[in-house]
């Protein structure tokens, strides 16, 4: 059996080689990257390291060449995502994949989410292929908190326009082990795991953040508009604050909030506790 990752050298895809290679050997292992220097120090551990861009499609097929399970983790370039989702899975077809594991997001076939329609078009493909998959539904990363974390831990305000909608936060951690475990592993043909942590308001990550830092951190709770203000004007680059915005929006509308979660299924384990997983991305 050989696996493959792709964009392995991202903050995800790093974390799923590191726990792939704890249970299994080097040499059943492939990456894929855009540019297999910064994989040099997989090499050196024994790891295949190819070639594959989502914009070239011509060098997937050929990354993918003798993998029997397949990782393909989302794309970040939320402008090109579907044709490059797409290209991948063409690519797997084309080079005979018996498996493919998406990371995909929370409720992704009915959520309102604005980012929620990318994966929707890419597990519809993905199904067409009819190759076995199995569906990560990932909830929020812990670490996407970490710039708000460490402005409160130097004596900011919680800014926030969520209102009382909850989200299931986990480390990205225990995100790539679940996804390590699945590509290595057997029984996950046509699965689709909801992976979250329990679901949490502002309030109570904030309770939990003050109690790891040690201080009490108030909460602005804000309308839309104001807290883009707030960002911009705290040096969020103008490209990024629309997003932080619907990001906001969309945990007010509760897109991220998932009462029932298939982590300690999958991971054999409950979620790493959040006061552990905070004090672990503080600590990094």
């Amino acid at each position: 059996m050989k696996v493959l990752v792709t964009g392995a050298t991202g903050q995800l895809g790093a974390l799923v080689v590191e726990s792939l290679l704890k249970s299994i050997p080097a040499s059943q292992i492939a990456v894929s990257v855009r540019d297999p220097r910064k994989a040099e120090h997989l090499s050196a551990l024994g790891v295949d390291v190819r070639h594959g861009d989502f914009d070239q499609p011509e060098s997937l097929e050929k990354a993918f060449a003798g993998i029997d399970r397949l990782l393909i983790i989302s794309s970040s370039d939320v402008h090109n995502r579907i044709p490059q989702h797409k290209a991948a899975v063409q690519a797997a077809q084309a080079a005979k994949v018996g498996f493919i594991a998406y990371t995909s997001v929370s409720n992704a076939q009915d959520s309102a989410l604005f980012l929620a329609g990318d994966h929707r078009e890419t597990e519809k493909a993905i199904i067409s292929s009819g190759i076995p998959y199995s569906f990560l539904r990932n909830n929020w990363y812990l670490e996407n908190e970490l710039g708000t974390v460490q402005a409160v831990a130097n004596g900011a305000p919680w800014v926030t326009s969520a209102g009382t909608g909850r989200v299931g936060w986990a480390s990205r951690r225990d995100y790539a082990e679940a996804a390590a475990i699945v590509l290595a592993g057997e029984g996950h043909d046509h699965s689709v795991y909801e992976l979250s942590g329990k679901p949490l308001t502002q309030e109570e990550l904030v309770a939990a953040v003050s109690e790891v830092i040690g201080k009490d951190v108030p909460v602005m709770k804000v309308d839309d508009e104001t807290y883009g203000k707030i960002m911009s004007d705290a040096g969020v680059p103008d490209a990024v604050v629309p997003f932080l915005v619907e990001v906001q929006k969309a945990i007010r509308a509760g897109s991220l909030e998932v009462e029932i979660s298939d982590f300690e299924k999958v991971l054999g384990r409950p979620v790493t506790p959040l006061n552990e997983a905070l004090r672990a991305i503080l600590n990094a």
